[in-house]
């Protein structure tokens, strides 16, 4: 989830909610009211850390080594779970966000570096995973609870890495748009990507950014389509 106005219909929409803890995006108050929207709307809440690099919405790679990153990731959980407990919310899961998450799918050394913070605050702690990246394989190979997330608005490479964002084809901003591909990818299994065949992915999570125009259409429009065709959406959490 993104910042901006749209958190409590945004909410009223996803099962599940990476909220940003003071890096990239944040404060005590956001949190607070954003922890108190989940808690009411029964929405599974995931720590969002990310570069503390607020004017650049932490969408910028700053030169940090892999224990510094897992410290500065523990920090940032340990502030949103703070805040969760003062609202009667878990914090279930963490999935990096922006330049650290797209960082951490491609460098296992960042990758296993956050999966050791997160197993050292709470071994229950699931790890949300661009699918079939580095993130996934270390949390697998250290044992941890994963789940492979796809996501709805942004292009795909034929490694499985997330189009950068300042190349055409990053971002999916029609709603029926990401909606048909999401459809034809849970029907095939197979993702289009924008440089070659389409690449086998597994699911368990779609994610929609809550900080893009239009983001409250596509994912109502994404639910409403999905949910037509029989596919049921809960928190990945109960699978």
């Amino acid at each position: 989830m993104g910042h901006g106005g749209n958190d409590s219909d945004m909410l009223s929409i996803v099962t599940s909610a990476n909220m940003a803890c003071g890096g990239h995006a944040s404060d005590p108050e956001t949190m607070f009211r954003t922890l108190t929207l989940a808690r009411d709307n029964g929405v599974n809440v995931g720590a969002h850390p990310g570069y503390n690099d607020p004017i650049g919405f932490g969408r910028r790679v700053i030169p940090m080594s892999p224990s510094e990153i897992g410290r500065m990731c523990a920090a940032q959980i340990g502030t949103l779970i703070g805040m969760a407990a003062q609202v009667g919310v878990p914090v279930t899961y963490v999935k990096p966000h922006g330049a650290l998450g797209n960082l951490a799918a491609r460098d296992r050394d960042v990758a296993d570096a956050i999966v050791a913070a997160v197993q050292k605050i709470d071994p229950k702690l699931a790890i949300l995973a661009i699918s079939g990246t580095q993130s996934e394989h270390a949390a697998r190979a250290a044992n941890v609870p994963v789940f492979s997330e796809i996501f709805a608005d942004r292009g795909y490479l034929s490694t499985g890495q997330l189009v950068p964002r300042d190349q055409n084809g990053a971002m999916i901003h029609a709603a029926a748009e990401a909606a048909d591909r999401l459809l034809a990818f849970l029907e095939s299994g197979l993702m289009p990507v924008i440089d070659g065949d389409p690449i086998k992915l597994d699911a368990h999570s779609i994610c929609v950014h809550g900080d893009s125009d239009g983001a409250v259409e596509m994912a109502r429009e994404i639910r409403t389509r999905l949910t037509a065709q029989g596919i049921q959406i809960t928190s990945f959490e109960s699978h």
